[in-house]
């Protein structure tokens, strides 16, 4: 008995060295963010609208890069765990350089219809001139946008948490001073408005990856760069991105229908999903951020030793450390939820909306502690496609479809709604859960590993 908690409380504190450098960067992350929209807020509304428009836009590189990560954090999570360097080694540069390729288009993209783009959004033109900029500054740095994701959790797979923020907190520290300086003419820098905002978000994102880039390559992290020669590997990091790019993606989709539907209720009730939507990132993200990045790394550095039983243990472990602590800030959040709602409005009727949107995230807490942990540990296996279908049916068969039926066709109203949102998550953890428990996925991690291991032995 004293073993088993021993064996425990030694997993749930290295969760916890891994996990605060994630937390500490996603808060970070969600800082620079807000700096932005505050410092494009004093210039005007249509400022605010194209930075807004903008970043739909800038989401691509940044799924992109998140769904690379997802194949570079398995496959130099199983290397470390067997201790193979040189397959690690090339699985990361391949990666790199994937990520790379990938932005191309991208910032030709940007380059060549960066304003189209805008339009097509039906923005006034205005608008598309501020937008239309911001957007080709944006996407000039798509390469070095999914370049720094896939570096950051290439290095996170090998155990390594803290370079990573290191890297993140000095780049998002240079992009809030150059968004205010650059943007607001601050002493003796240009006043450029939008302009500025767009160029300090580029700058900062090159600097970042140049910085994980050479940080990969010298003596001061395990990993090193190699000959990106191994086509298994390629092939392999496809297999695992492409369910992540494609679930990301989708997800991004369904929030257009979703705040269509709750338009329906009016603008308070739209403002006030917004700001619920808010919070829940804000309170939630860099916990469940954390949980999703350390149950990647642990499984399948465990599953690389070749212990799949200790794998499976480690997640399960992890999952209910991650049920306790989101569903004690649930809890929190619910009995706080109104109070929480005015730090954003005094409109009552808004912030009578917001304080059931915020209620319905705080309920669906202890379902998100489910879903994030048993992804990131199905993704260290190198399965990706389970977290995919949970993601569908969440966003579209509950969040879209069950609260349209709820609100519109049953007539439950915003109440409906709110029930989507708490069935989106559930049936996100119950599809997971059940993958984990009764999936493959050790085999697929297995299999994997053995097929990278005879194209090592086949190069040397």
């Amino acid at each position: 008995m004293f073993q088993f908690g021993d064996r425990l409380l030694a997993l749930w504190r290295r969760s916890f060295s891994l996990g605060w450098p994630i937390a500490v960067q996603q808060t970070l992350n969600t800082l620079m963010r807000t700096v932005d929209v505050v410092v494009t807020g004093l210039f005007s509304p249509a400022a605010v609208a194209a930075i807004g428009l903008g970043d739909l836009y800038a989401r691509i590189p940044l799924r992109i890069g998140m769904g690379l990560g997802s194949g570079a954090i398995a496959l130099s999570s199983q290397e470390t765990g067997r201790g193979s360097d040189d397959v690690r080694d090339r699985a990361i540069t391949q990666a790199l350089l994937v990520g790379a390729l990938c932005g191309v288009p991208l910032a030709l993209a940007g380059l060549l219809f960066g304003h189209a783009l805008i339009a097509a959004l039906g923005a006034e033109s205005e608008v598309v001139r501020l937008g239309g900029t911001y957007l080709m500054i944006v996407f000039a740095a798509a390469p070095m946008r999914i370049v720094g994701l896939v570096g950051a959790r290439s290095l996170q797979g090998t155990g390594d948490t803290r370079t990573p923020m290191v890297v993140n907190a000095s780049a998002n520290g240079l992009n809030i001073l150059l968004s205010v300086g650059l943007g607001l003419g601050v002493w003796l820098a240009p006043t450029l408005s939008v302009v500025g905002v767009g160029i300090a978000t580029a700058v900062s994102r090159t600097v970042e990856a140049l910085l994980l880039v050479g940080a990969i390559g010298s003596d001061r992290t395990g990993p090193s760069l190699a000959r990106p020669t191994d086509l298994t590997i390629t092939r392999q990091l496809f297999a695992i991105s492409a369910p992540s790019i494609a679930g990301g993606v989708s997800n991004s989709l369904a929030n257009f229908p979703f705040n269509a539907l709750v338009l329906l209720f009016g603008t308070e009730a739209n403002a006030a999903y917004h700001i619920a939507n808010r919070m829940y990132q804000q309170l939630s993200g860099p916990l469940y951020r954390a949980f999703r990045t350390v149950s990647s790394i642990v499984v399948g550095q465990e599953l690389g030793a070749g212990r799949p039983t200790d794998a499976r243990y480690s997640a399960k472990a992890i999952a209910a450390l991650s049920v306790a602590t989101l569903g004690f800030s649930g809890v929190v959040t619910f009995l706080g939820a109104e109070q929480l709602a005015l730090l954003f409005s005094r409109d009552a009727t808004t912030v009578e909306y917001a304080t059931e949107f915020i209620r319905a995230f705080a309920v669906s807490m202890v379902f998100i502690g489910v879903y994030f942990p048993l992804s990131g540990s199905l993704t260290g296996a190198g399965d990706t496609r389970t977290p995919l279908y949970a993601q569908l049916v969440g966003s579209y068969a509950f969040m879209l479809a069950g609260s349209y039926l709820l609100a519109v066709t049953l007539g439950y109203g915003l109440v409906g709604v709110y029930a989507g949102i708490v069935l989106s998550y559930a049936a996100r953890a119950a599809i997971v859960a059940a993958g984990f428990q009764w999936g493959g996925w050790e085999a697929l991690a297995a299999r994997m590993l053995s097929e990278r291991e005879k194209e090592h032995r086949r190069s040397e």
